[in-house]
């Protein structure tokens, strides 16, 4: 009987365990590779950056298992529709795209600069004409200048695009092209790194970056909320923001 006992016993135990294992979500975070300072390789060969350490906190926070998927931010909708990854978490910005994902809240304030070399003699936006400027594939910048402020792209000699923000640099630096159009927490990332670049003091627009969900996933968003709200009340979002100097953006409150 103690022998019936003990196995029932182990039985039950490995049925709620795997039970336990079966109710675990894995969390896909779809990001972009080279977006520094919110996703990128760093020197260990592993991903880093806000937006990434912020994920791995918010999974420990809801018990959940970290997954990363990089994804080709211009096949990102795609990618996300066949639920390759669960959200976009990348410095996404969520002007202009609100009804086309069910958004986190707003974590950070951003807004689209130029960034440029120090010798180019640009110092404000009317410097740009008949300038070739550089800009990434997919992004609200470039969104912003075909749009809204397509009478300055008009100026420009060339509007040329890039795959990512990193080759839009080294591109920039060897001279190839005069000025790039970008976030500004990403031109600071690479101010700081690099003494010949500097950002204009205009802006060319304010926005707001959120993590993106498909359109029906509200329940995975909403809790998903739940613990961005707790890592910005146990101040893991505003230390993280100091890690990656982002402090003066981050726009998130504990309640």
């Amino acid at each position: 009987m103690k022998r019936f006992t003990a196995i029932l016993l182990a039985a039950m135990l490995v049925l709620t365990s795997a039970c336990a294992f079966a109710d675990a979500r894995t969390f896909i975070v779809g990001f972009d590779p080279d977006y520094a300072p919110y996703s990128y390789m760093g020197d260990d060969g592993s991903y880093t950056g806000y937006d990434i350490e912020m994920a791995k906190a918010l999974c420990e926070k809801l018990g959940w298992t970290y997954s990363e998927y990089a994804v080709n931010w211009d096949t990102k909708d795609l990618e996300l529709n066949a639920y390759a990854c669960d959200c976009i978490w990348s410095g996404f910005t969520i002007n202009g795209r609100e009804d086309d994902y069910a958004w986190s809240y707003p974590y950070v304030d951003n807004s689209q600069v130029i960034l440029t070399r120090a010798d180019t003699g640009i110092t404000t936006v009317a410097d740009l004409a008949g300038r070739v400027v550089g800009v990434q594939v997919a992004t609200s910048a470039l969104e912003l200048l075909e749009g809204e402020l397509s009478s300055i792209r008009d100026t420009f000699a060339d509007l040329t695009q890039f795959n990512s923000y990193l080759t839009a640099v080294t591109e920039l630096q060897a001279g190839a092209i005069d000025a790039i159009a970008i976030d500004i927490g990403v031109a600071q990332f690479y101010v700081n790194s690099y003494a010949d670049l500097v950002i204009l003091d205009e802006t060319l627009a304010t926005e707001q970056y959120g993590v993106g969900f498909r359109v029906d996933d509200t329940a995975l968003r909403d809790e998903f909320n739940e613990g961005l709200m707790s890592l910005v009340a146990d101040g893991t979002y505003a230390e993280l923001a100091e890690k990656y100097g982002l402090s003066d953006f981050i726009c998130l409150t504990a309640e």
